[in-house]
């Protein structure tokens, strides 16, 4: 994607997308919730700024992000048409880190988590685009309006909305990196090792559990399990098949934040997030990727 063709103005262009491709990535990423369409979008940005070429343009970073947020409101369409007939839940697909703690592009920028991802879903493409311009990125309104080509007024009502569906289905809080991993792993070492008392404890009554196998693995449900009692038979469920299949957990950072992923040999299986309560002593909100066309990027190393 990036070839030159070995002339000035071909090699400045690379130089200069190559640049701003972490922050596109991220941008894009965190618009639409998966890997195989940002990497497509990225493909599309390229061959726009390639086709325009750097000359004369004040400001490429800018020109960048307007191109590759325009084409990520166009990819939006394609989407929905695919959400549509999908079977089951839908989970965007998640961003994990390496073994050794190297991260992908967009979680070396800005991320959002895996649970602010399902609820920025229930937002309008043009919403979600000014929601992550303006509240991850720190964009002001009069720049976003020249890049969805709205008017600041406009922008300034989206922006609105947005804010206040969000707020008012995810409070604005981030527990603590060491509190979510010690509440992740007593989360695991419960549920593996089959211990129902402590599982009730550490689940919230009201919890929920997202399930996304895309009609590719039996086990995952077809709506959200909601309430302790159900959630934990659900989970027994996954503890039991891990012991037949011989599943091996190993803990990674997704979407920047600690949770569990597990392999099925060398190949990944399942990657579970935990949301947690504003104390950060329960889980009230489990999501499970194991649909395996949204896990081709995780990889198994040595630890």
């Amino acid at each position: 994607m990036t070839q030159s063709s070995g002339s000035p103005v071909a090699d400045e262009a690379t130089d200069v997308y190559m640049a701003h491709r972490e922050l596109l990535f991220s941008l894009v990423y965190n618009v639409l919730g998966s890997v195989a369409d940002t990497e497509d979008v990225l493909q599309e940005t390229w061959l726009s700024w390639t086709g325009r070429g750097p000359a004369g343009i004040a400001n490429p970073r800018a020109y960048l992000v307007r191109i590759a947020v325009n084409h990520a409101l166009q990819r939006r369409t394609a989407i929905s048409r695919r959400r549509e007939t999908y079977v089951g839940q839908w989970l965007p697909e998640p961003l994990v880190a390496d073994a050794d703690g190297a991260e992908d592009p967009a979680l070396r920028t800005e991320s959002v988590s895996l649970a602010m991802l399902v609820v920025l879903e229930s937002l309008t493409p043009l919403e979600r685009a000014v929601f992550v311009l303006n509240e991850v990125f720190g964009y002001p309104h009069t720049e976003i309006a020249d890049i969805i080509e709205r008017t600041p007024a406009a922008v300034r009502q989206l922006a609105h909305r947005a804010r206040a569906h969000v707020h008012a289905r995810r409070p604005l809080y981030r527990a603590h990196p060491r509190v979510r991993r010690e509440a992740t792993e007593r989360f695991v070492r419960a549920a593996l090792g089959g211990d129902i008392a402590e599982l009730m404890e550490i689940l919230a009554p009201d919890v929920t559990v997202w399930t996304d196998g895309g009609g590719k693995r039996k086990q995952a449900g077809l709506r959200p399990v909601h309430g302790r009692d159900k959630a934990v038979r659900l989970i027994a469920s996954y503890a039991g098949r891990r012991a037949a299949q011989g599943l091996e957990l190993r803990y990674r950072r997704v979407n920047g934040d600690d949770a569990a992923v597990v392999f099925q040999g060398d190949s990944p299986y399942a990657v579970m997030v935990m949301d947690l309560t504003p104390e950060g002593d329960r889980v009230s909100g489990l999501y499970i990727v194991t649909n395996p066309d949204k896990l081709t990027h995780v990889h198994k190393e040595e630890e």
